[in-house]
């Protein structure tokens, strides 16, 4: 990990301090910004997330799925916790907290967007930050490849119905053309134009032209990371200033959830004898989000100054220092894992 991504944490906390200084300063530009969508999808986020998405889909390589049969157990933990777990337990987490712990401090209304966003943060499993979380616990590169790309294909065809269904059962309206919009914009158009851009440099060079264009093209990718927390916490500015504790209120289950899927996912792959390589990425990929995607729908779906946006963005600032957290744990008990092939 570069120094940069090491502090991401801190880039991003000055970004959201950056954001709320310019959308006080400036409200008339932030508006001007919102203003320009389509369909609920707005044209600058849009253009920032493609920054953030697209050199990602680069790295997955469909063709490694040929070697899910030799080693299924990792595989099965991580779909079984990132599609039948994850998703539901950070409903319910966010429910307990913004219908019933937090109550008396945040309006109504404005508690069912927190909701919201925390819905969509916890249906969208990682599909590009797992490789860094992969390589600092030593893990299998080649496995890692295939629950990411399998993961990718799930969430073409899931990431819409769980997330409308999870959404209709808190009562929230949800416009299904814009989630599926969205689902089409940030995750199956990227795929496709990152398989085609994949062959093309594997036909050019192999894979060291694969990973020449990704480094080319990774300053780009963080740029439009920290541009977005900017434009959204520049939205945000008026409604975080009120209210100096909600990021915190908000941080609190997204903590909960880390923490307890990393120990489900990790502990299962412990019991089941999974090797370390095998146990730590599939561990760390159900406790990381895809939070680039859940941004994007969560401004298609809601605006870019809703509650749902602003709770997305509090699952990047929180996502950095909690990971390095479970990848410092997954070091220290590497020791206590079998050294099989299972």
């Amino acid at each position: 990990m570069s120094l940069f991504e090491r502090w991401l944490t801190l880039w991003v906390a000055l970004c959201i301090l950056a954001g709320l200084l310019l959308g006080n300063l400036a409200p008339g530009l932030f508006g001007a910004l919102a203003a320009l969508e389509v369909a609920s999808v707005n044209f600058v986020v849009a253009v920032l997330i493609w920054a953030m998405v697209y050199p990602m889909m680069i790295a997955v390589d469909f063709g490694s799925l040929k070697t899910v049969g030799q080693r299924p157990k990792g595989l099965v933990i991580t779909l079984v916790v990132n599609w039948l777990i994850k998703p539901f337990t950070m409903a319910a987490l966010a429910v307990l907290f913004f219908e019933h712990v937090f109550a008396g401090l945040i309006d109504p209304e404005r508690a069912q967007e927190y909701i919201a966003g925390l819905i969509l943060l916890g249906a969208a499993p990682c599909t590009a930050m797992v490789f860094v979380w992969s390589q600092l616990t030593k893990g299998d590169p080649n496995y890692t490849l295939v629950q990411v790309s399998v993961n990718d294909l799930i969430m073409v065809v899931a990431y819409a119905p769980i997330v409308a269904f999870l959404l209709g059962v808190t009562d929230i309206s949800v416009p299904w053309e814009t989630l599926v919009l969205s689902v089409v914009l940030y995750i199956v158009i990227p795929l496709i134009a990152g398989m085609f851009t994949r062959q093309a440099l594997i036909a050019r060079g192999g894979d060291t032209a694969v990973a020449a264009f990704t480094a080319r093209l990774k300053p780009a990718s963080v740029v439009g990371l920290l541009l977005t927390v900017v434009l959204l916490f520049g939205f945000q500015g008026p409604v975080i200033l009120a209210q100096p504790l909600l990021i915190a209120m908000i941080a609190v289950p997204i903590i909960i959830q880390s923490y307890g899927i990393f120990a489900l996912g990790y502990g299962w792959a412990y019991l089941w004898r999974v090797p370390h390589k095998v146990a730590a990425p599939c561990a760390l990929i159900g406790t990381s989000n895809f939070f680039e995607l859940a941004v994007a729908v969560a401004i298609g779906l809601f605006g870019l100054n809703s509650g749902a946006a602003l709770a997305t963005v509090v699952g990047v600032l929180v996502e950095v220092p909690v990971m390095l957290s479970l990848v410092s744990i997954a070091n220290r008990t590497r020791a206590k894992f079998p050294g099989s092939t299972s």
